[in-house]
Parts: C-alpha cells; sequence; structure tokens
C-alpha cells in the first residue's frame, strides 16, 4: 500500500505529461484544409522537355528548309516556342485552379 501512495502521484504526473507533449506535437484541426495544391503543368522537367521537344522539332524543320544554318535558327525559335508553350500550360492550369 506504501508503494502505491508514492507511486500514484508521480504516475500521474508521467500520464499527464505525455499528453501535453502528444497535444503539442499533434497538428492543429485545420491543418489539412489548407494544404497547397501542386500545378502538375508546373516544374522543372516539364519545361526542359517541352523546350527540348520544341528545340529538336525546330532543327529538324530549320535543316530540312535551310541546311546547317536553318538548323540552328530553327533550333532556337523551337526552344522560344518550347519556352512560351511551358509558360501557357502553367498559367493555364493556375487560371483553371484558383482557390476561393
Amino acid at each position: 500500500m506504501q508503494k502505491l501512495r508514492v507511486l500514484g502521484p508521480r504516475l500521474i504526473t508521467l500520464v499527464l505529461a505525455v499528453f501535453v507533449l502528444i497535444a503539442t506535437l499533434a497538428p492543429p484541426a485545420n491543418a489539412y484544409r489548407h494544404r497547397r495544391r501542386h500545378n502538375p503543368e508546373a516544374g522543372k522537367g516539364k519545361a526542359a522537355k517541352r523546350v527540348g521537344i520544341g528545340a529538336a522539332i525546330g532543327a529538324g524543320a530549320g535543316g530540312l528548309i535551310g541546311g546547317r544554318k536553318g538548323a540552328i535558327i530553327g533550333a532556337g525559335a523551337g526552344a522560344a516556342g518550347g519556352g512560351a508553350y511551358h509558360v501557357h500550360k502553367k498559367r493555364s492550369w493556375r487560371r483553371h485552379h484558383r482557390r476561393g
């Protein structure tokens, strides 16, 4: 009986301390509602792919039309077009998925 009296307050203190620790580590209830959406049209990988495909198509078309010099010019124009297309896709997704 004597052990229980000494252990009782310590056990209660320990249990309360554990509950307080768990309560401070738990996320607030509204933390899951304000999660930011990921834009699947954005990203460096997609941008590189779109610019690269544009440059390849431009270089191919320019090479057929104007030889080596045409391929270089076509690659630059195609890369610019791919970059513009990427920006358009990114903004279009953002415009169609606004919050609120």
